[in-house]
């Protein structure tokens, strides 16, 4: 399969061993394992355990040096790239649906964030409780993407959906769609949003395995694809700050190109896990009230996070405009003031009724004339 060449390791091994690797020794340095070799005596050796690992990933043509220069590319994976080699922080508010992308858009955001709990919310109306599907967040990667296909957007891929084949499929499907980059979580399936108590996370050889099935799915798509493979964990909270490095060292070994800790509870850990994990470019999620200080892109690019996202902004303000507005019609029966003076007409230019209107008169339509 393509891509898998890119682990190969140039260290001699032989092909009769089998190596049992325990899940919780997954991390260098590596000692002794017992190896059970083929043989009618069942007799059990101990070989070095460095031989057993495949070399960590590298894929030249991905390598960061090569997005240095030259002007920002039309493909929206492609042009990430170039935001991460480049110097600056790269802000990705939360987007929810149509409406607030064309919000984020107008406000001049050269990276959009579609958040897994926002989606959820919007499209099922629903708690981040490991209820959305793949089929829910492809649909609706696929509307945003299609609304400035150059704007990169990074999108939630929770756990990948299942086993290795499903992650492969999640990031194959995500890249169709347009989405120029996803990053990748361990916790368990029945996961929920990383600002709640109570996360499970899975063993760091599962959560490896789902790394590098996005990684090897991103390499298989023909033409050489950009697309950027976020590793994310959730472990701070429930196993530590050194175990949730560890994980993340792991993924970069497995070919992750940016390295995501959820719920780093203060500017002194910020700081202390970019340079743990340098030269990984490392993203910061932001949610007003979560675990994570209310840090401004400006103070997070002084700690060294590379991207910023704030996953819950445009959903959360729409829980607050949107209850205003229905008290206010509940309690005066008029939309009259909620409206602010937006009528039909602006509200549509807003959703780029402009673009559909010029587009339909260059065709020689003539639907459209008056409007």
């Amino acid at each position: 399969m393509p891509g898998l060449d890119l682990f190969s390791s140039s260290a001699p091994s032989a092909t009769t061993t089998i190596v049992e690797v325990p899940v919780a020794e997954v991390s260098v340095p590596r000692p002794e394992v017992e190896v059970k070799e083929p043989t009618t005596s069942n007799q059990v050796v101990a070989v070095p355990r460095g031989l057993a690992p495949p070399a960590p990933y590298y894929n030249p043509r991905l390598d960061p040096k090569n997005f240095l220069e030259g002007p920002l590319s039309w493909n929206p994976a492609t042009r990430l790239r170039q935001m991460l080699a480049r110097p600056g922080i790269v802000v990705a508010p939360g987007i929810c649906d149509g409406i607030s992308a064309r919000c984020a858009l107008e406000a001049g955001f050269d990276c959009l964030y579609q958040s897994g709990a926002a989606t959820t919310a919007s499209r099922l109306g629903q708690p981040d409780l490991a209820i959305a599907t793949l089929n829910d967040f492809v649909q609706s990667a696929q509307m945003v993407c299609s609304l400035d296909p150059t704007v990169p957007v990074i999108a939630d891929a929770d756990t990948g959906f299942g086993g290795p084949a499903m992650v492969a499929r999640t990031v194959t499907q995500y890249a169709r769609s347009g989405v120029a980059a996803c990053h990748i979580e361990d916790q368990v399936q029945t996961k929920r949003c990383g600002h709640l108590l109570g996360k499970q996370v899975v063993s760091r050889e599962e959560f490896v395995t789902r790394i590098r099935a996005a990684v090897i799915a991103r390499d298989a798509i023909p033409g050489g694809s950009d697309f950027v493979i976020i590793g994310r964990t959730d472990s701070a909270q429930v196993l530590g700050m050194e175990e949730a490095l560890i994980r993340l060292r792991l993924a970069a070994d497995a070919g992750a190109d940016v390295c995501f800790i959820e719920g780093v509870r203060t500017s002194e850990l910020l700081k202390s896990t970019v340079a743990a994990l340098a030269p990984k470019p490392v993203l910061v999620n932001v949610i007003s009230g979560g675990l994570t200080p209310s840090f401004t892109t400006k103070e997070a690019e002084e700690y060294g996070a590379k991207i910023i996202i704030f996953s819950l902004v445009s959903c959360v303000a729409a829980v607050h405009g949107i209850r205003a507005a229905m008290a206010s019609l509940k309690k005066t029966g008029t939309d009259f003031s909620s409206a602010k003076g937006m009528d039909p007409k602006a509200f549509f230019e807003v959703m780029g009724l402009s673009d559909v209107v010029k587009l339909d008169a260059q065709a020689g339509g003539k639907a459209f004339e008056v409007v």
